[in-house]
């Protein structure tokens, strides 16, 4: 929360109140990164990462420690460019509103001041944005020419870029230049997971509505979709063991959103959470794995917001009611559900952007630790009950 807190301050100080409708999960990451490996001192003061934010309508008018900074700034950036992209791309699907004239030139504008916006931050953290908005740029002649039969990977190619150079630019603003070759492979790793998941989640969406998917057009199957994305998770970790954090405490959060989350994401996507398998590379996934597809969120969502796992014999979950919305009028509903403690203790509570029921995140607090006593300084309270064999992260997790 110190960091999605920090990221939409850090939004609001340099490009202005509208400009937080850009706050999203995966931006928090690269400031995740950036204190992660930074040596600056945590207290507040002169150069901290950390200071006490006001009273905010989104934390109940409460005061809290957030992130700022370099990396605050850097998420900002990161995020407000790709906001810009993704709302040309609403713009040229003509989705909702956007389908309007009137309402479509309002947000070519909007989108062209988030570019210029986010370009002068980024010149001032040495980060140049053009290898955003040129990996953007490419991304629809790569999906024109893209047919059955083209490799994935051509596909996510332009989002794997723009998430490598966001990655590896936390490394130079911590004072870390060692670490920048290792995080580039683990933010273009993290870019091409996104990319797949939000594909598969939308697979069905895109059949029923015509349109253009990347799983579908390549013919590709899904079993090699989720082989694809089982060796993206292995690879994001195989990179962070050649990162060098400040300290192993420092390094927990990053280590626990990319290292744990990220697989669980993946289990989440294909629906089959819950179900045993082995962690890392290689896992092997039967018919009855439910490679379900159409019943998610876009990649920040997916990676960082699960969804509720239904007990045995409980209803279906209720289809999606009406139309998607798109990234302005979700992110409205969202912070009104924020605003009222939806998200945080209603469980389960309707997704602002397709209506399926999530998890609040007060529910998610060590739903599988009863009686395991103190966790300590494991990487997560709700893997202490011998789950924590994914990686090699140290944690003693004997209940």
């Amino acid at each position: 929360m110190a960091h999605l807190c920090g990221l939409c301050l850090a939004l609001r100080g340099d490009h202005g109140q509208f400009a937080r409708v850009a706050t999203n999960y995966d931006g928090l990451v690269v400031s995740v990164l950036v204190e992660a490996q930074a040596q600056a001192p945590r207290a507040e003061g002169a150069g901290a990462w950390r200071r006490t934010a006001g009273p905010c309508p989104l934390r109940g008018m409460r005061t809290a420690s957030v992130a700022q900074g370099e990396g605050a700034r850097l998420a900002a950036t990161v995020s407000l460019v790709l906001a810009s992209a993704k709302m040309r791309d609403h713009v040229a699907d003509g989705d909702g509103l956007l389908a309007r004239r009137p309402v479509a030139a309002v947000a070519r504008r909007v989108a062209a001041t988030w570019d210029r916006a986010g370009a002068r931050t980024g010149a001032d953290l040495g980060f140049d944005t053009a290898v955003l908005i040129d990996a953007v740029g490419r991304q629809a002649g790569i999906e024109a020419l893209a047919g059955v039969g083209t490799p994935l990977l051509e596909i996510t190619e332009p989002t794997e870029t723009a998430t490598a150079a966001a990655f590896g630019h936390t490394a130079v603003l911590a004072g870390r230049p060692a670490n920048r070759a290792p995080l580039e492979e683990a933010g273009r790793l993290f870019g091409r997971l996104a990319h797949l998941l939000d594909a598969v989640e939308d697979l069905q969406e895109d059949a029923d509505s015509g349109a253009w998917n990347p799983v579908a057009a390549t013919g590709t199957d899904l079993t090699e979709v989720r082989r694809l994305c089982d060796d993206a998770v292995h690879g994001v970790r195989l990179a962070l063991r050649e990162v060098d954090f400040a300290s192993k405490a420092q390094g927990r959060l990053a280590h626990l959103l990319l290292a744990h989350e990220l697989d669980r994401a993946v289990d989440r996507t294909f629906g089959t959470a819950g179900r045993p398998h082995g962690h890392g590379h290689g896992h092997g996934h039967g018919p009855e794995g439910g490679h379900g597809h159409g019943q998610g969120h876009d990649g920040a969502r997916a990676a960082f917001g699960p969804p509720p796992v239904m007990p045995p014999g409980a209803p279906p979950e209720p289809p999606r009611r009406g139309r998607r919305r798109g990234l302005i009028a979700g992110c409205a509903v969202w912070t009104g559900l924020f605003c009222t403690g939806q998200v945080c203790c209603k469980d389960p509570y309707h997704d602002p952007w397709n209506g399926q029921p999530r998890e609040g995140w007060c529910a998610k607090c060590c739903d599988n630790c009863d009686g395991c006593g103190d966790c300590g300084d494991c990487c997560n309270c709700c893997d202490c009950c011998g789950e924590c064999d994914c990686c090699d992260c140290g944690c003693d997790c004997g209940c």
